[in-house]
């Protein structure tokens, strides 16, 4: 016994009269859907139901019995589609074979002329093993690529791989030491990053990825390389390119500096430390909190008497304690109020709000003896810390206001060491600190330099503690207590990072002078980002916040960094000004050429000399820097589609009027990343982003929602669900769920999903087995000469063909899933389909009954092939390659799927619509009570219930119109319409005789005398003119 209106398999329980069930509504929860397309039992069992298998004894005018075998005389369903998809094995076939096609340029060919449609690749890093998450995005990516080229697009993609940079020179280092040569460290990295993306490429084509593998961008070839360089170039003829001592983020585990891409945020634990600085000049002081003629204020003399007898200091709060030996100036806010409070620890210059948090911070008490404005507080000095422990420190540190000072928490008072700080730096350069007397003791590496008095040679970090015993035992340190804080970590390394002034090439965002400025933006390149994301589509809509934030409040771009493994930096630098070489315009288009056909090495080769001449050579020195990989992937719209590759096919791969590209889709943390790199030179360049729409994607968590890893066991690899399950079942995966979160994945998950393509896969076969021996070009009905169900089905199928297309254009897949199984488990099985089977098996084989219901069955095949195709592409060529060898697919199109488009359906009829809905909700109500009675065991089935139906006026006339009909719409073998004010039924057992052919309980069974056993409308079917079916 098959489940509840499950559609007819080719088992025991598939007879004409469907067995009616009662059929459950199902639930359009992904999860919880219950679809009824499960087959129960094998394709041909081993026992055939009796129906298939009748043979009926009549006798001759010699009285021998002849056998008749009614089964030879029903219309069975056949196909060599398999039920078992079998994916593991058969999957590699067709990834074969569209290698060895050369599917990706037929594609291109097929859609010579049709609009253009960009997704461009953000590139993952060609380094190690593919992952679930790099699954789920090349997937989607996929799925759409596939839903536009099947919208008649020229859907393009070139897929592509990030690299140069940091991951692959740690690699290169753990295989070969740390010791290598500049030569060796890029021959072996561009030799390392070959094999990775050799194996990563292999990995995403057996998941089913269209695209043009043969001739992937690498941003490591030497066009790319070169690219680049001209790309670099054109940003300093924009004016934005400018060279500068500032802090920027330094990872010492990098050993280089780090973009705002490149930072995380993760908790730390640091300890706040109170210091105080005892003042240089109490007089000066004393005047700052009593301004004009000290005779004017009455408790000056106080206070001045107080200034005699003990220490003043002004306290400052910080929770970096390395930053404490590098201090170079104090802060103040010039509107906040300060207080001069007098304690048994001397008088402390504080915020006057924030005294009493102090006063108990430090566990002392203290009198406020003096206020004034921060304003007076401007150009006093203090004395470092350390100033009395070591005279390395015996230096001053005078007060700058600063409007970034606040009192919520802390003293009120900044200290600044303006190598680790933005705005220390800031502050400090503005009042007239020169770049040469910045203090820069922590190293490169982490460790302060050797020189540096007292903790020289220490790492940062290990220094901490010996810093504040030094402060201890100078006296200095007010208060100090562990903290938990959010802090920047480099995402690569997860370590903390700092900030650290070091001379780097910076990308201007806002207004300032660049070098060599040929034809200045007409705009500062923040505003021209933010105008380009108003112009921008973000899927989802919250993305345009975040990103439009994110470029409101970042500083300028640091580009270069001190590393082998990347595009080159071509300057020459004055050895004593530092000037950039007059030459350099020139310069770097001679580099851009060396590169290009000679790659990076090729440039590194070329020496000063060979560059400047003789003359210039001994004054200049050749930069070593690299730009940042994000420079590189974040140029690939102008360096690829612009470049290496438009002119790989007939058309170029961009759009040749506004952004390059349709689309960019990356996980959503590449509003940081790619997203944002790739809108900064796409404004630089252009004045525009390189794309008109954004998408990002949730990452793969497992089960749980927790972040997979390999320490919680919790991973799921690619490589091992499609070994075992198939690669349609990752890509049926990352279909059916919501990308717009994260996405669970865990065995559970995709034994339900598995489930879920087991029911879509028996659904397709049952529809292939039915139109068998349908010819369309000779056997196809007119729309107008179809019975009415068959015209509501293709209704209903235009109105959910319109929704999944809706769904496509924008990018949403899972309610796509959704309403295929829906549809598939309740509009086809539990309604038309069942409905569907008597007419399809017993009527004439050329009957216009059938072939009206085959005509239905042909368009909804077609339709709902490319309704899947995007996401389970192996079956829906699988399936198509089966038409195709039948002869029924277009010449032109025959090759793939693919090459062709959604099929065009007629708008939906809304009244039919209408009207057969209201039928299935009448419908549904009555087979209520027909399994009532079933399950007292009074019928066997529903072809054995006779039902008298009451309904008011308007559904009598709608069930009316359906003359003989209607019993075949409710699988009964009679039913009488009454009119009444409410819907109800009265269900009973038929005392017909059940007719051996089709089990329909009829009174005319056995009428014709040959034979006995059928009924008169399978006599007329097999023997006469037919039965004639006017609505279903």
């Amino acid at each position: 016994m098959r489940a509840p209106g499950s559609p007819p398999e080719f088992d025991r329980a598939d007879h004409p009269d469907g067995q009616r069930r009662t059929l459950p509504r199902v639930n359009s929860s992904y999860r919880d859907i219950r679809s009824t397309l499960w087959p129960a039992t094998p394709v041909l069992p081993a026992r055939p139901h009796p129906i298939f298998q009748i043979e009926h004894t009549t006798m001759t005018d010699s009285t021998t019995p002849t056998p008749v075998d009614y089964r030879s005389t029903l219309n069975l369903p056949d196909t060599p589609f398999p039920m078992r998809g079998d994916l593991p094995k058969r999957e590699p076939g067709w990834v074969k074979t569209w290698n060895e096609e050369g599917l990706y340029k037929r594609l291109r060919d097929a859609r010579v002329g049709a609009p253009l449609f960009v997704l461009h690749d953000g590139p993952p890093y060609a380094n190690g093993k593919l992952h679930i998450g790099h699954a789920l995005n090349k997937v989607l990516k996929d799925m759409i690529v596939k839903s536009k080229q099947l919208s008649g697009f020229d859907a393009q993609y070139i897929p592509g791989w990030d690299c140069h940079g940091l991951p692959i020179e740690n690699a290169i280092e753990k295989l070969h030491g740390r010791n290598l040569s500049r030569d060796d460290m890029q021959a072996k990295s561009r030799a390392y990053a070959t094999e990775q993306i050799d194996q990563q490429r292999e990995d995403f084509k057996r998941l089913g990825v269209l695209g043009d593998w043969e001739r992937p961008y690498r941003t490591m070839d030497p066009a790319n390389e070169g690219g680049q360089i001209r790309a670099f170039k054109r940003v300093i003829e924009r004016g934005f390119v400018y060279r500068g001592l500032k802090p920027v983020y330094w990872c010492f585990d990098c050993g280089s500096s780090l973009a705002e891409f490149e930072i995380e945020y993760a908790d730390k634990k640091s300890d706040t430390l109170d210091v105080a600085f005892e003042a240089a000049d109490k007089q000066a002081l004393l005047q700052a909190f009593f301004p004009g003629n000290l005779a004017d204020h009455p408790s000056a003399a106080l206070v001045a008497s107080r200034l005699e007898a003990k220490s003043a200091f002004i306290v400052i709060w910080t929770t970096t304690a390395w930053t404490i030996p590098a201090n170079q100036a104090l802060n103040a806010h010039p509107e906040l109020m300060y207080a001069l409070v007098d304690t048994p620890r001397g008088l402390l210059l504080l915020a006057e709000d924030l005294v009493e948090k102090c006063l108990e911070r430090y566990g002392i008490t203290g009198t406020v003896v003096a206020s004034t404005t921060g304003k007076q507080l401007g150009g006093l000095n203090f004395k470092h810390p350390l100033h009395d422990v070591d005279p390395g420190y015996a230096r001053l540190a005078p007060v700058y206001l600063a409007d970034y000072v606040s009192a919520v928490d802390g003293t009120g008072i900044v200290h600044s060491s303006p190598a680790y700080g933005v705005d220390d730096f800031n502050s400090c350069v503005a009042h007239g600190l020169k770049y040469d007397d910045i203090l820069n003791p922590v190293q490169g590496n982490g460790q302060y330099a050797a020189e540096l008095p007292l903790f020289g040679g220490l790492n940062i970090w290990k220094a901490c503690p010996v810093i504040l015993t030094t402060l201890t035992d100078a006296g200095r340190l007010m208060a100090t207590s562990p903290i938990l804080h959010s802090y920047p970590h480099c995402w690569r390394h997860k370590t903390p990072v700092i900030y650290r002034a070091a001379a780097q090439w910076f990308i201007r965002m806002d207004e300032g002078p660049g070098v060599f400025t040929l034809d200045k933006a007409p705009k500062t390149l923040r505003q021209l980002a933010l105008d380009a994301i108003e112009q921008t589509q973000f899927y989802p809509e919250n993305g345009k916040t975040r990103l439009r934030d994110m470029i409101a409040n970042r500083p300028d771009w640091c580009i270069s960094r001190q590393r082998s493994w990347g595009v080159p930096v071509p300057f020459f630098l004055h050895k004593d000004s530092g000037e950039l070489h007059p030459n350099t315009m020139a310069i770097l288009d001679q580099a851009a050429d060396i590169v290009e056909k000679g790659g990076i090495e090729a440039w590194s080769r070329v020496t000063v000399e060979e560059t400047l001449g003789a003359a210039d050579a001994p004054h200049y020195t050749k930069s070593t820097d690299i730009l940042e990989v994000w420079f590189d992937s974040g140029s690939t719209f102008q360096h690829v589609l612009r470049g290496s590759h438009k002119d790989a096919y007939a058309r170029a791969p961009f759009h040749t009027e506004g952004p390059e590209a349709d689309l960019y889709l990356e996980g959503h943390d590449q509003h940081r990343g790619w997203f944002h790199s790739s809108l900064l030179l796409g404004c630089a360049l252009y004045d525009r982003a390189p794309y008109r729409g954004l998408l990002t994607h949730g990452f793969a968590t497992d089960g749980q929602g927790r972040k997979m890893s390999k320490s919680l066991g919790n991973t799921v690899e690619p490589q091992s669900v499609t070994s075992k399950m198939g690669a349609e079942i990752v890509r049926l995966w990352v279909a059916a769920t919501d990308y717009s979160g994260d996405l669970n994945i865990d065995d559970k998950i995709l034994a339900r999903v598995v489930d879920t393509y087991r029911r879509v896969r028996n659904t397709l076969k049952f529809l292939l087995a039915n139109v068998s021996d349908f010819d369309p070009a000779q056997d196809a009905v007119p729309l107008e000469q179809m019975l009415e169900i068959d015209r509501y089905a293709l209704s209903r199928a235009a109105q959910l063909q319109a929704d999944i297309l809706a769904h496509y254009k924008v990018y949403e897949f899972h309610p796509v899933v959704s309403k295929l199984q829906i549809y598939c488990s309740e509009d086809l099985g539990a309604f038309y389909l069942d409905i569907l089977k008597d007419r399809l098996y017993t009527t004439g084989a050329n009957s216009l009954a059938r072939r009206s219901a085959q005509t239905a069955l042909w368009q909804i095949t077609q339709a709902m092939l490319r309704w899947m195709a995007p996401f389970l592409s192996f079956t829906a060529e699988e399936a198509w390659a089966v038409l195709g060898a039948a002869g029924k697919t277009p010449a032109a199109t025959a090759e793939s799927i693919f090459m062709d488009t959604y099929v065009a359906f007629n708008a939906p009829d809304a009244a039919l619509l209408a009207k057969w809905s209201r039928i299935r909700e009448i419908r549904e109500a009555v087979n209520k009570d027909i399994e009532t009675l079933r399950s007292d065991g009074q019928v066997g089935s529903s072809l054995q219930a006779n039902v008298a139906l009451r309904v008011n006026a308007e559904d009598h006339a709608l069930l009316s119109s359906l003359g003989q009909d209607l019993k075949f719409v409710f699988i009964t073998s009679a039913i009488d319409l009454v009119v009444g004010e409410a819907l109800s039924a009265r269900v009973s057992a038929s005392n017909a005789t059940k007719c051996e052919r089709c089990w329909h309980y009829r009174d005319d069974v056995g009428a014709d005398a040959t034979h006995p056993t059928l009924c008169g409308r399978c006599t007329s079917n097999l023997f006469g003119a037919g039965e004639a079916r006017v609505c279903a």
